[in-house]
């Protein structure tokens, strides 16, 4: 029986995760778990690459433990993030996309190319830790003195197991700086804004095989992890997606980048897919609760907190793509800035977060239906918010839609699912 190894990590945890067909059917067995961690260093958000590196290793070792022979692996993470390197040397720190180091260039590069114009061209929704912004703060500050490569997170692991630099297209679509007609990096952007010409190679597709590592070939699957969850997606039809993690991902396949004036006022993006554009936007997610079960009861389980927040009578909602709920030092805090009500417990910080997460899904989808032109009866649910029943109830009853949760591990099926068809090739 032929395994693949997926190696599929969130902003808060990893996981390696062995696949293989049995009577055409995908089957899945988790090998190993780890934390993924923020780090707060001179008064920056940062990623700690090293330990990222040190368990994806530990991770493949762990998969070969149980099964000695793996066909191939891949590694899929979040989008926007990237390392720089002065040959095979890194320039520290690897900054998190929460950092707000980006924040005093955004009218700089606005000044140089107006959004509108940034929107025509690529069909990149406007967000603060867009790769572009990180670029020309990089830039601003000298990092980018001497560099010759930019790797976007994932293929930066997957140049240190195979010593192979490449840019995957699907991660590359989240930078801000892909032509959404020639799906090629805008040339024009570059320049306009004074960035090293010679850091933006030809990119590859989902399914290259790039490498090599302890003899197992190393594939580029669709890198950026929304982009492996929706093709880990069993649709009967094309119907919306939520992507539910750190993140909530709302979107549909469309055949072309739609970039006129109303996905650009209601600032929708257009991403890469294996084959197709992924149209869609990006709500704040699971975030939200995590960081206020951090805050508030990091010992409860998470089936009290629910039971909890069902039970609450809270009905006050927040707009949960408020600039505040980013990074905040404190998540509570963030709540009661936008809450005209004290909540009177945690119950009610959890139900105004489940509820606002539902109500943000509502807007969403009617924004989606008037600018594609379209209505749609369901909504499918993938990922670790799947799994929240109560938030399930609560997406079906603001959004008028069925509802179909999945409560599997997408991401990791369409990581899975790219390698195997790779291995037809």
């Amino acid at each position: 029986m032929r395994r693949f190894l997926a190696i599929d990590i969130g902003a808060s945890s990893g996981r390696h995760i062995v696949g293989w067909l049995d009577g055409g059917e995908m089957k899945t067995r988790e090998v190993y778990r780890f934390p993924n961690w923020v780090l707060e260093q001179d008064g920056h958000l940062v990623w700690d690459m090293e330990a990222l590196l040190s368990h994806v290793k530990a991770g493949i070792d762990a998969a070969l433990a149980v099964y000695p022979k793996i066909e191939s692996l891949s590694i899929d993470t979040w989008g926007c993030d990237y390392v720089l390197l002065r040959g095979d040397t890194e320039v520290l720190p690897c900054y998190t996309y929460r950092d707000k180091r980006t924040e005093a260039v955004i009218p700089y590069v606005h000044a140089k190319i107006p959004f509108h114009t940034l929107y025509r061209r690529t069909g990149s929704q406007f967000q603060p830790f867009n790769t572009v912004y990180q670029l020309c703060a990089d830039r601003q500050a000298g990092r980018l003195d001497g560099v010759t490569n930019i790797l976007m997170i994932p293929e930066y692991l997957t140049y240190k197991l195979t010593g192979v630099k490449a840019w995957e297209y699907t991660n590359a679509t989240t930078t801000g700086l892909i032509n959404a007609e020639t799906g090629a990096f805008d040339r024009e952007i570059i320049e306009r804004l004074g960035l090293p010409a010679h850091l933006f190679p030809e990119l590859r597709q989902p399914g290259t095989v790039i490498g090599a590592y302890k003899g197992i070939p190393v594939v580029l699957c669709a890198t950026h992890d929304t982009a492996s969850a929706v093709e880990g997606i069993a649709m009967e039809d094309n119907s919306p997606y939520i992507s539910s993690g750190t993140w909530s991902l709302l979107g549909v396949k469309t055949e072309r980048p739609i970039t006129d004036e109303a996905s650009e006022e209601t600032n929708w993006s257009n991403e890469g897919g294996v084959g197709y554009n992924r149209y869609q936007k990006n709500i704040m997610g699971m975030w939200l609760v995590n960081r206020l079960r951090s805050e508030l009861c990091p010992e409860k389980p998470w089936n009290e907190i629910v039971a909890e927040a069902e039970r609450s009578y809270f009905e006050e909602i927040v707009p949960v793509d408020a600039p505040c709920f980013l990074a905040p030092s404190y998540m509570k805090d963030a709540f009661d800035q936008k809450l005209a009500q004290k909540p009177a417990n945690s119950a009610d910080y959890f139900r105004c977060a489940y509820r606002s997460l539902a109500q943000g899904y509502a807007v969403a989808l009617d924004e989606l239906e008037r600018n594609t032109g379209k209505t749609y009866d369901k909504l499918y649910i993938v990922g670790g918010g799947a799994k929240n029943q109560f938030l399930n109830r609560l997406t079906a009853e603001f959004t008028g839609k069925q509802v179909i949760a999945l409560p599997i591990e997408a991401t990791a099926i369409g990581n899975l699912k790219i390698q195997m068809e790779a291995s037809l090739c």
